[in-house]
């Protein structure tokens, strides 16, 4: 097996959003706001080489949107989703498999790309993976999170015939409980923690990669930065579910000795853990293609 980071790019959000009710003060220290508040985060995938599977997780915003989306969001930086790939001697059309984590647009905008009028899968060959609970929430979404979820996104994919379901256990247990491990069903190496508090059945990604198990954090953990109990976005829809899932997902992360892989961590791509007076924090940071 293989693992690659793969990098899509840069944008911009709001810091105040990003680290919720952690006041400027502190939050600016650890990822310092433009003159409009705006801080720079990277939209970072994994690539995982496994076999005859080649399994992207997660594929950035992509570029099909308007002038005035992007507007929004300062899609910034050289790096491309196809420049990364073929760093790495690949192309969207040699990966099997692309894993969904949730289906907010920085996750899951490059899955479609538009030719013409059509809107056809990005990845022409792949196997899209979610999960029906996310899919439901996403396609049917709530006031406040439906800018997140953008159709031609999303429904394309389950229109190409590509897409397939992860099963939830019936049976999963309450946020303070301990992450469960729940198979891939694609490879033996891969296998996926749910969470619920960012957005619902959002799907964090296990590898059992050279005798360590690395976890994607997706929005659990955006960053480095947000380790600390308190740092919750804004953006989460249940916020005391994520503070829960944080907690019990550190003290897992920590006792198994955990790689954190951060999709959104501008500076910083995995970390491991070390107890401290202060909780859980990071230990050893260090960058993927060093393990």
């Amino acid at each position: 097996m293989k693992l690659f980071s793969i990098n899509t790019g840069h944008f911009k959000l709001d810091g105040g959003a990003m680290f919720g009710v952690v006041p400027k003060s502190m939050w600016n220290k650890l990822n310092p706001a433009d003159e409009n508040n705006m801080c720079s985060w990277a939209l970072r995938c994994l690539l995982i080489q496994a076999g005859e599977k080649l399994i992207l997780i997660d594929n950035g915003m992509g570029d099909k949107q308007d002038s005035k989306f992007f507007g929004h969001y300062y899609l910034h930086g050289e790096d491309t989703l196809d420049r990364s790939l073929a760093q790495h001697g690949f192309t969207k059309d040699d990966i099997t498999d692309v894993v969904l984590t949730h289906l907010h647009f920085d996750h899951c905008g490059g899955s479609i790309i538009r030719v013409g009028e059509k809107l056809l899968p990005a990845f022409k060959y792949a196997t899209y993976w979610s999960n029906e609970k996310h899919w439901q929430w996403a396609i049917l979404p709530n006031d406040r999170e439906k800018a997140s979820f953008l159709k031609e996104n999303i429904l394309p994919i389950k229109e190409s015939g590509q897409l397939k379901m992860i099963d939830i256990p019936t049976n999963e247990a309450g946020a303070d409980a301990m992450p469960a491990l729940v198979p891939s069903g694609i490879t033996p190496e891969l296998s996926f923690i749910f969470v619920n508090g960012h957005t619902e059945a959002m799907m964090l990604p296990v590898i059992n990669f050279n005798n360590k198990t690395i976890v994607y954090t997706a929005d659990l953990l955006p960053s480095v930065g947000h380790i600390p109990l308190p740092y919750v976005m804004a953006y989460d829809m249940f916020p005391l579910t994520t503070l829960k899932e944080k907690k019990s997902f550190l003290t897992w992360a920590l006792e198994k000795d955990c790689v954190l892989f951060f999709e959104h961590d501008p500076v910083n791509e995995c970390c491991t853990l070390k107890s401290t007076e202060k909780g859980i924090r990071e230990k050893d940071i260090f960058k993927l293609s060093e393990l």
